[in-house]
């Protein structure tokens, strides 16, 4: 679906993050192992958000729709 995130877990506890279907970041070390066990114990909406504060600033908010 549009405006959410995806997730894969792989060998090492890395986090591979989606976002429309683009991959944006991963997340690796202890920081991802940490992740991957919150994620696996998570309901859809925290899921979200926590893959969202995962992500960073990868957004700034300033993009803007092309009127062409």
């Amino acid at each position: 679906p549009d405006g959410t995130f995806a997730f894969r877990i792989v060998k090492g506890d890395r986090v591979l993050i989606d976002w429309n279907g683009r991959q944006v970041t991963v997340v690796a070390g202890a920081r991802g192992a940490r992740l991957a066990a919150q994620l696996l114990h998570a309901a859809a909406a925290e899921q979200q958000a926590l893959l969202a504060r995962a992500t960073g600033n990868f957004k700034h908010g300033s993009e803007r729709r092309s009127e062409r």
